[in-house]
Order: C-alpha cells, then sequence, then structure tokens
C-alpha cells in the first residue's frame, strides 16, 4: 500500500477503478482471515508468487534473470514454514530458499552472469517471502486474524491520510528526485490518520493501551514510507511507471505490497513485545 503518495489525475490512474478494486482486495482479504485462516496464507502465497514473477520481468530489462522458479517454491516454503511452525523455520526456509537459488542458477552457468542473478534473486527471496513471512508470524498467534487485520487497516489509513492530505493540500515535495508525487503534507496525513487507527483497532480488538496504538501508527508510516520510496527508487533504475499491470487502476501486485513488505516485521515486533497475545 501507497504511504505517502499523493496521485493526482495527472499521473494516468484511473480512480474509480482503482477504488473498486482497491475495496474489492480488501474485503477478499478481510473475508478470508474470518472465514479460515488456511485460505489467507493462500492468498499470501498467491500475491508474493505474482510479485516475484513482476519483479522477474522488470530485473530482465536489465538482464538479470532471476531463478524464478526456485524462488516460487521458496515462497510456499516460507510462508507456510513461517506459519505452521514459527520463527525459527521463517528462518531456515528462507536459507534453503537462498542456497536452492544460489545452485539452480549455477548449473546453468557460472561465472558474474551467474553471480549477480544468484545476488538478484537472493535479494527477491528477502524482499517478498521473507518479509511476508512475518505476516504469516502474525497469523498464527491465537488471536492471529485480528492483529493481521489490525496491521491492514494500519497499512490502507497510512496510505490513505497521505493520499487524501497530499491531494487536497500537498505544496511541499518530499523526495522529488524519487517520487514527485509524495509530500510533507500527505506524510502528516498519513502520520495523523495511522495513528488515530492504530489507537482505536488496538482499542477494540485488544483492548489495549493507546501509546502502544500511536507507536503502532508511527513505526506503521515510517516502515511504509521506506518501502514505498525503495521500489520507487528500484522502479526509476529500471525506467519503469508500475512493476505491472496486473491490478487496474494501481499497476501490479508489487506496487500495492511493497509498503506493507517492511511495515510487516515492525508491527509483528512491537505487538509481540507490547501486547499481550488473547486466547
Amino acid at each position: 500500500m501507497k504511504t505517502t503518495a499523493t496521485r493526482t489525475p495527472s499521473s494516468g490512474r484511473d480512480l474509480p477503478v482503482a477504488i473498486v478494486v482497491g475495496v474489492t482486495l480488501i474485503a477478499v482479504v478481510i473475508a478470508s482471515l474470518f472465514f479460515r485462516k488456511e485460505a489467507f496464507v493462500l492468498l499470501a502465497v498467491l500475491a508474493v508468487g505474482a510479485g516475484l514473477w513482476e519483479l522477474a520481468q522488470a530485473f530482465g530489462r536489465r538482464g538479470i534473470h532471476l531463478p524464478l522458479l526456485p524462488l516460487l517454491v521458496g515462497d510456499v516454503g516460507i510462508l507456510v514454514s513461517a506459519y505452521t511452525a514459527g520463527p525459527e523455520a521463517l528462518f531456515v526456509a528462507f536459507l534453503l530458499t537462498v542456497g536452492g537459488v544460489v545452485v539452480w542458477r549455477v548449473l546453468d552457468g557460472n561465472g558474474e552472469p551467474a553471480l549477480r542473478d544468484s545476488t538478484a534473486g537472493t535479494f527477491a527471496a528477502a524482499y517478498l517471502p521473507f518479509l511476508a513471512g512475518f505476516v504469516m508470524l502474525l497469523l498464527a498467534m491465537p488471536d492471529g486474524a485480528s492483529r493481521v487485520l489490525l496491521f491492514i487497516l494500519l497499512c490502507v489509513a497510512s496510505d490513505t491520510g497521505g493520499y487524501a492530505v497530499g491531494s487536497l493540500i500537498g505544496r511541499h515535495p518530499l523526495a522529488p528526485s524519487v517520487s514527485p508525487h509524495k509530500t510533507w503534507e500527505g506524510l502528516l496525513g498519513s502520520i495523523v490518520l495511522a495513528c488515530f487507527v492504530g489507537v482505536v483497532g488496538l482499542q477494540l480488538l485488544f483492548h489495549g493501551e493507546p501509546m502502544v496504538g500511536v507507536f503502532l501508527g508511527a513505526a506503521t508510516v515510517f516502515t511504509a514510507s521506506i518501502g514505498d520510496l525503495a521500489e520507487s527508487l528500484l522502479k526509476r533504475d529500471l525506467e519503469l511507471k508500475d512493476m505491472g499491470s496486473l491490478l487496474p487502476g494501481h499497476g501490479g501486485v508489487l506496487d500495492r505490497i511493497d509498503s506493507m513488505l517492511l511495515t510487516a516485521p515492525a508491527v509483528y515486533l512491537i505487538l509481540n513485545v507490547l501486547q499481550p497475545v488473547v486466547s
């Protein structure tokens, strides 16, 4: 989810289509959470797999060939391992995926191209399935559906606050050389709405302390902004507007989950330390 983006009509987005697609996605994700946790795991595997495919297509523009098959196998292994067996399994599955990526690529040839592709594959494994694994760690807890719901609402609030305020009063670019549509005013809107949702959501779902909710909101905006700007840098280097076109009005799957990926470990750690599990 974009957090500090302030897309205007000049950005070329079809806003009505984007709203319909966004609302539909959120509804499907939330429904899967409370219908059956395994359904959400499946959605996460598919989303990460789509992101890996988009990343492979984008890297191909620079002659970098991701070992996609071991990455897709690792996607399943990392997310399922994290959900079923916890943090240790997440790290082990990630290391096995990296090993598989390197071996697969070396079997196809060695030298500088193999080193380049293996490095890119390691980056892809860390960026997508490994970070997404922290959402699975949240989900695996006894009250995991509520924790993941709060995580999603925080990301949506950060995105919505940034877009609304930035569109209305955004005047001062946040990082013009990276993403010219992001503004300091949009960042403030993200902080206000994310902190509000953090406080209210934590109280309603867990009867938590307001300051923990504020901390969650601020951390979400911080990590989401870094994730968003990092992907913007990557797209600028690859000379791409979007990572893909799978989601009408939004671009690619990776364009939607980029900021959520870095936010997942932060929300997991904060809730794990500051908010006791509710059975």
